[in-house]
This record gives C-alpha cells, sequence and structure tokens, in this order.
C-alpha cells in the first residue's frame, strides 16, 4: 500500500482528516473484486484511525490521505490492517 498525504490549512476544527482510497483497475479486472479490497482498507483505517486522530487535535491543518493500493493480488485483511497500522504509525510520526 502507497501512502500520499497533503496538509491543508484549515480555520474551523471538526475535520482533522479525509481519506480516498484507490485500487487499479488495470491489476484488479473485476468491480467486485477493487470494491472488497476497498472495504478492506476502510474498515481497517476506521479501527486505527484513532491514534492519529488524536495527534491532530488542536492543530492548525488537517490531513488529506491518499491510500493506493499497489499488490498484484487481493491481500489477507490482516495484511491489510498491519500495512494500515505501520501508514498510520508513520503519518502520525510526520505529521507532528
Amino acid at each position: 500500500m502507497r501512502v500520499v498525504y497533503v496538509k491543508q490549512q484549515v480555520c474551523e476544527q471538526a475535520i482533522t482528516s479525509s481519506i480516498l482510497v484507490s485500487v487499479p483497475k488495470k491489476k484488479f479486472k473485476h468491480a467486485t473484486d477493487r470494491n472488497r479490497i476497498k472495504r478492506m482498507i476502510r474498515e481497517a483505517y476506521r479501527l486505527n484511525k484513532q491514534e492519529l486522530i488524536d495527534s491532530l487535535q488542536g492543530q492548525e491543518y488537517k490531513l488529506l490521505i491518499a491510500f493506493l493500493y499497489i499488490g498484484k493480488e487481493i491481500s489477507g485483511y490482516t495484511e491489510i490492517e498491519q500495512a494500515m497500522q505501520k501508514a498510520l504509525s508513520l503519518l502520525k510520526e510526520k505529521s507532528s
């Protein structure tokens, strides 16, 4: 999984991050496969985002995050969740 992020100045403190999930059509021809991978990525983010959001509270910016799936095969949920945990911890370190 590749992660790209941008810091954006914000005047309101309600939203701390927004995400985008992308799975390439070139590698996964069937929409059901792409949707399954996107669902697993979104669920892994939902379960592990609290630590990142806590570190962004009180900041003058929000993060715009893109998760790009670069694998050639459908990974299991545990692999995706481990990659998400690693990505979020790196984001937390870089955004501080």
